[in-house]
């Protein structure tokens, strides 16, 4: 699934990104690779999601989220 249909309070882990080389070395520099596990903290169907990540916390908007791949 894309990670903007996932559901908050729950942990996943990014398989894909389908994205140009500029947004995957964005996402890269948050942390945001192939394999790395996260949780969804808050996704209200509107507005950015609020990722928890290797203790830190990432605000990501839905068209970014929308081209990560998530299981």
């Amino acid at each position: 699934m894309v990670l903007s249909a996932a559901k908050s309070k729950r942990g996943f882990r990014i398989l894909n990104i389908n994205a140009g080389h500029a947004l995957q070395a964005r996402l890269a520099s948050m942390g945001l690779v192939p394999g790395v596990e996260f949780e969804v903290l808050a996704n209200h169907n509107h507005g950015p999601l609020i990722l928890a990540l290797e203790g830190s916390r990432i605000m990501l908007g839905r068209g970014m989220a929308a081209k990560i791949m998530v299981a």
